[in-house]
């Protein structure tokens, strides 16, 4: 099963026989994808985007192709804020091993020797889309958090840091010079615009990664 039937996988390897096998292959799992014969055009390609992934995707990376590696790429990708949504699974030859592996130990998902097993290699793409689907998410809640904090008004905020440290109603009240029931109003007003039921709940979201 996919982690999303939209998710995306990218070829990028100078041979369009070996391509055109990936594509087949993913297709075998209903897995679609798009094809690119240089690190240079799927480089085209990203910074052609107005925005960060908002589907689940990853990257079949050729390590040796004429003109700029698949190493010099990824070296690329990790500079991108959001490259943890697109892991990079390496394709290489027993030669290119050692680099691969030093790949993977510096954020690469994955690395397959070629000649590799075709269930293995799409089993490691659909973990590499889960993967992805899952960065996609926390993104996705961190922004929502975000835009949630941003509505508080600057009292709200207040009362919000004091009641996560533990403080209650009363202390809050007096640390910020207001009533007992202002604290109250302000309270209820954080805990509907954080969707949250209680100060617990509250302090579990503001840390959730």
């Amino acid at each position: 099963m996919t982690a999303h039937p939209d998710a995306k996988i990218f070829l990028v390897d100078d041979d369009a026989g070996v391509r055109e096998a990936l594509a087949w292959l993913l297709r075998t799992r209903r897995l679609l994808s798009e094809g690119f014969d240089s690190a240079e055009a799927f480089l085209d390609e990203i910074e052609s985007w107005q925005r960060e992934p908002y589907l689940p995707c990853c990257v079949l990376l050729d390590v040796r192709m004429s003109g700029m590696s698949g190493l010099a790429l990824f070296e690329h990708l990790l500079t991108l804020p959001w490259q943890a949504a697109m892991p990079v699974i390496f394709l290489s030859g027993h030669a290119d091993v050692p680099t691969a592996v030093d790949a993977v130990k510096r954020g690469a998902f994955d690395f397959c020797e070629k000649p590799f097993s075709d269930n293995a290699l799409v089993d490691r793409v659909e973990q590499a889309l889960a993967h992805s689907a899952q960065v996609l998410a926390q993104r996705q809640a961190q922004h929502s958090m975000q835009q949630r904090v941003n509505s508080l008004t600057e009292r709200e905020r207040a009362v919000m840091d004091l009641v996560v440290a533990g403080l209650p109603n009363k202390l809050v009240a007096d640390q910020l010079g207001i009533s007992v029931r202002t604290v109250e109003v302000h309270r209820s007003r954080v805990f509907d615009k954080m969707a949250v039921k209680s100060a617990v709940e509250l302090a579990n979201a503001l840390r959730a990664p």
